[in-house]
């Protein structure tokens, strides 16, 4: 009887490796926004599960609903967001059947900024300052998060200074013109983006706590991910990119190098730490 019994639990051992062995040969289809924070992180994560053995396919989308009905669907296997605030919505929406796989950047900042040499340093201090700022606070393409925070800003702290919707184009224009004039200019930005290192820039103080704190970057799955993927999701717990990374990369396109050849150059430039990430035993 005990032979017997070794036997079945052997037998269901050998089971298991095989199916944990057919899971770890599947492809991996990635989903991305093709913006500049998440094309990074995708980017090196791709990169890292190459080199162990992976196949990766790499889906761009344009819209949060869209990438999440995706997943939700099966259609991709993993997508990198915000869960706390800027992709919120639609993660309390579909968590019941997703999981989160591993943490992989934090530091989103969305605000009001001015150039440093503007001697100011919260938003209650722009109304007494309105005229010098034009009136206005430039801001970006109508419907995004960060305009619908400023303009509840505007509302909170009664401002005087008109919110002008407008595109990323316009206002990065505007804020070139004003840096290079030493004026003085309110914009709606963010962290990370290659214009917070390129123009010397500071977010304005919210006492009133209008703007979300510092979010994190999330690699979320389809519930079931883990048990599918149990190598490929220690790899992928391993993977860590800082936001200065980020925007570093997020510059060098901005200088003239395509994106591809920017994740190259600091994939490059960090070898030793992605080996440490690949170093992981297979199971």
């Amino acid at each position: 009887m005990k032979a017997l019994w070794k036997a079945l639990c052997a037998a269901a051992m050998v089971g298991m490796t095989m199916t944990s062995a057919q899971a770890e040969e599947k492809s991996i289809t990635i989903g991305t926004m093709s913006w500049e924070d998440l094309t990074p992180i995708t980017g090196i994560t791709r990169k890292v599960l190459e080199d162990k053995g992976y196949t990766v396919k790499v889906v761009p989308f344009s819209e949060w609903g869209i990438a999440y009905a995706a997943l939700t669907k099966g259609d991709i296997q993993m997508l990198a967001s915000q869960t706390d605030y800027v992709a919120q919505d639609y993660w309390n929406k579909n968590k019941n059947r997703l999981e989160k796989i591993s943490p992989v950047s934090h530091g989103l900042f969305q605000g009001v900024a001015v150039p440093k040499y503007v001697p100011i340093d919260s938003m209650e201090q722009l109304n007494e300052n309105a005229d010098k700022f034009g009136g206005k606070i430039v801001g970006i393409e109508p419907g995004s998060g960060l305009m619908r925070d400023t303009s509840n800003s505007v509302k909170e702290y009664d401002l005087k200074l008109q919110l002008v919707e407008g595109s990323t184009a316009a206002m990065t224009a505007a804020l070139k013109s004003a840096v290079d004039r030493k004026e003085w200019i309110a914009v709606t930005i963010w962290e990370p983006s290659w214009m917070m290192q390129k123009y010397d820039v500071k977010f304005l103080q919210d006492p009133k706590g209008v703007f979300p704190p510092p979010q994190s970057y999330y690699w979320i799955g389809k519930k079931g991910f883990s048990a599918d993927y149990p190598h490929a999701r220690e790899v992928i717990a391993s993977i860590y990119v800082p936001l200065a990374d980020i925007t570093a990369m997020n510059s060098a396109v901005n200088d003239g190098k395509t994106m591809d050849e920017a994740i190259a150059a600091w994939t490059e430039s960090h070898a030793d730490l992605i080996k440490r990430w690949e170093n992981i035993k297979s199971e």
